[in-house]
């Protein structure tokens, strides 16, 4: 349980997130602790790395950093909630005293989200929006954190309509959400590329980002280097900035609110050239 003092700096750490979110495009920059993301597994997993590349992430343009310590890539192998904190608690207490920025936890498995949030971490980033751990939405609103709600598919129907999928799902996270007590406003929602979607789905969840406005919440992208790049370019990991920009900037025009990205500095000065160009208007 967070003491008074360590109560005050919690609320006014999310509320300043949430308020950033609010008032521009919000960088998210992705830290992971894990031994086999597919795109930096295995290079941050220590503290002194940890703590250096969340630095970088901050001067770089992020508004905040989402630490994640279990690789949701396509085959993962899942982890219990024991193996996800024995990689986690080396890193999250340096990191939030040796980092003065916000932090979210990536994290499905509500034990691991409790744990983090009695450390100071002010976002829970839960890939399964509240339905894959029953107390998650309860540890969520008793902490007083605020909530990633991203869609998600055990498996793959490319007969699916998938923005009636979506709908469905965002629906029921919301129920969880307002009948444990998670105020709205501290809600953003997550459209889940590449998570249990074919190509043209992903495509067409992406450019359902105008119509899940009506939900009145702020949507958040995380589309960063994924293979879904590397369908439309041919482009190898390394190779997928231009593609992850590209789409990031679309979004942003669709009224996406919050982007998850491995590269701050680059989103952060299209969003410039962007927001530019928009005012001169």
């Amino acid at each position: 349980m967070l003491h008074a003092d360590q109560r005050i700096r919690f609320d006014e750490r999310r509320d300043a997130f949430l308020e950033t979110v609010r008032a521009r495009k919000t960088i998210m920059g992705i830290l992971n602790v894990t031994p086999d993301s597919f795109s930096d597994g295995g290079r941050f997993n220590s503290r002194d790395r940890a703590v250096e590349q969340a630095r970088k992430l901050l001067a770089d343009g992020a508004d905040i950093v989402d630490v994640g310590a279990e690789s949701t890539r396509p085959g993962y192998a899942p982890i219990s909630a024991e193996d996800e904190w024995v990689r986690l608690s080396p890193l999250l207490e340096p990191l939030l005293d040796e980092v003065d920025a916000p932090f979210s936890i990536d994290t499905y498995k509500a034990a691991t989200a409790r744990r983090a949030t009695e450390l100071g971490v002010v976002v829970v980033n839960d890939v399964w929006g509240l339905q894959r751990d029953a107390a998650m939405a309860d540890t969520i609103a008793e902490a007083g954190a605020a909530l990633v709600a991203m869609h998600n598919r055990a498996d793959i129907d490319p007969a699916s309509d998938i923005v009636a999928d979506m709908r469905r799902f965002f629906n029921h996270s919301l129920h969880l959400a307002q009948r444990a007590g998670i105020p709205s406003e501290r809600i953003i929602l997550d459209p889940g590329i590449g998570f249990g979607k074919t190509k043209q789905q992903n495509l067409a969840a992406l450019a359902a980002t105008t119509k899940l406005q009506d939900y009145g919440l702020p949507i958040l992208i995380g589309i960063s280097r994924k293979s879904i790049f590397g369908a439309l370019l041919g482009a190898n990991v390394d190779g997928r900035l231009i593609g992850t920009i590209a789409a990031n900037l679309v979004m942003a025009m669709y009224g996406a609110k919050v982007f998850r990205v491995h590269d701050p500095a680059e989103h952060r000065a299209a969003f410039t050239v962007l927001d530019a160009i928009a005012n001169a208007s």
